[in-house]
């Protein structure tokens, strides 16, 4: 029985923790096992010994009539730009191969106060810099699904290791898609939670030791059952003791089944189309929740979509702006003045963004706060409990590619996020639920939006997909 542990979803191992069918110790070694035989190249780095003294701690703990915490045994991995205390922390850059910390980042001192056993750290592209899996440090992550695709980026080590049963969960971040684009390239789900309920301290980048994160970034989990992602939310969203925190968060439960929902779909945009194969997993999952009763139907959106990309990268780039040293930043600041007023290339776009006055950056920050303004009417009164969209245009493309074609067609690059980046300045929550596989037996993802706090609607409505006839 034990054999098979690693195969089921962390609640499910939670569970058998919890009724003695196994302890911490052997469901640790089950997955070092699987780490251990595995050719992905997702878990980079590991510290055996530190994970089994914390195992046999929570053994110790549940022998005792002491255990707590809802983790309590659980092991998992963590993305490896999240610092870890005692464990080498890198966010996949050459110059801090060696680097320690000498504490936790804020979510992953939530799970271990709820008792997570941290086994190791998955890989990340250089700074959580790309949408490939790959750095100088440790290599290429591969799709477990398709080696010579794509795992995505950055959260590609997590995503890969979940979906290989090298882990049950993982923590991952997004700030642009980070977390749900590997998500829907490796067919596990996965959840941006509204902006602000984990704290992003201890994430790199930012530089090893700040207090500040990305004013966009949120730690968020991936699993291959929504019901973890439910378990994880409910810890990583419970302050640590060392926080010092007077308040709890306690999210909206849903109020009505899936049959009495009301569903918007976004299914397509001039400005980021979608594939045939997309296309059809949108409308499976259309008429999965139709015929479970849910009224569904088509929108064009609450805000342009073109307009609303725009400024979240005018925002992403200011935002990434915050590490560069002061020679760096000087020379861009000449590079900027040095351009033709008519120069619209991507380079000089990008460029006006990162050296943009403060003044500028507060106009657009005030062009965000109207379009969380414009969502929330969208989904206030009788508008739709939720919205469904496409995770990305494309199930995942081929590894190290630098081009994203779709039916044939070229399309810019980055239009793989492109779905995502809607909501990622806005701070909703957003969820990939795997909804299908194209004619190549890779994973199609479809993207769950809801109004701020709906974090445990989503779920809830992640689940009750994943038991749809249509869908399994």
């Amino acid at each position: 029985m034990t054999n098979d542990m690693t195969r089921r979803p962390a609640h499910a191992q939670v569970r058998a923790l919890r009724r003695g069918e196994i302890s911490s110790r052997e469901l640790l070694d089950l997955h070092l096992a699987r780490i251990d035989a595995d050719p992905l190249n997702a878990v980079v780095t590991r510290d055996d010994d530190a994970a089994r003294a914390a195992a046999r701690e929570a053994d110790d703990r549940r022998a005792a009539g002491t255990s707590t915490g809802i983790l309590d045994g659980l092991p998992m991995t963590i993305k490896d730009s999240f610092e870890t205390a005692g464990l080498r922390t890198t966010s996949g850059a050459e110059d801090l191969a060696d680097h320690i910390p000498a504490r936790d980042a804020v979510a992953v001192a939530r799970l271990r106060h709820q008792g997570a056993v941290i086994m190791g750290k998955t890989n990340t592209p250089a700074y959580c810099q790309d949408l490939h899996t790959d750095n100088p440090l440790f290599g290429r992550t591969l799709n477990p699904h398709d080696p010579e695709r794509t795992t995505g980026g950055s959260s590609g080590g997590p995503a890969a290791a979940v979906a290989a049963h090298l882990t049950p969960a993982d923590l991952g971040s997004d700030l642009a898609g980070s977390l749900r684009l590997p998500a829907h390239y490796c067919g596990v789900h996965g959840l941006r939670p509204t902006l602000g309920l984990v704290p992003a301290r201890g994430h790199i980048p930012r530089p090893p030791g700040r207090l500040t994160s990305s004013d966009m970034l949120t730690p968020g989990p991936l699993a291959r059952d929504p019901r973890d992602l439910a378990l994880l939310l409910q810890a990583l969203t419970t302050p640590a003791p060392a926080e010092n925190t007077p308040w709890h968060v306690s999210l909206p439960a849903p109020r009505r089944g899936i049959g009495e929902l009301r569903v918007a779909v976004w299914a397509d945009d001039p400005s980021c189309p979608a594939d045939r194969a997309t296309a059809q997993a949108l409308e499976g999952v259309e008429q999965a929740l139709a015929s479970a009763g849910a009224t569904v139907h088509r929108t064009k959106g609450p805000v342009d979509f073109a307009g609303s990309l725009r400024l979240f990268e005018q925002l992403l780039h200011a935002t990434t702006t915050a590490a560069t040293d002061d020679a760096s930043a000087a020379a861009e600041l000449a590079a900027a003045r040095a351009l033709q007023d008519d120069d619209t290339s991507p380079r000089a776009t990008v460029l006006r963004h990162r050296t943009q006055t403060h003044r500028t950056w507060l106009r657009a920050d005030e062009q965000r706060h109207r379009l969380r303004e414009t969502w929330h009417r969208f989904f206030a009164d009788a508008g739709p409990d939720l919205l469904i969209t496409p995770a990305a245009p494309t199930p995942a493309i081929p590894a190290g590619s630098r081009s994203l074609l779709v039916d044939g067609a070229e399309r810019d690059f980055f239009d793989q996020t492109a779905w995502m980046n809607l909501t990622s300045h806005t701070g909703l929550p957003s969820l990939i639920a795997p909804a299908a596989r194209d004619t190549n037996g890779l994973p199609i993802g479809v993207q769950l939006t809801g109004p701020a706090y709906s974090d445990r609607l989503l779920l809830a409505v992640a689940e009750e997909l994943a038991q749809l006839p249509a869908l399994r």
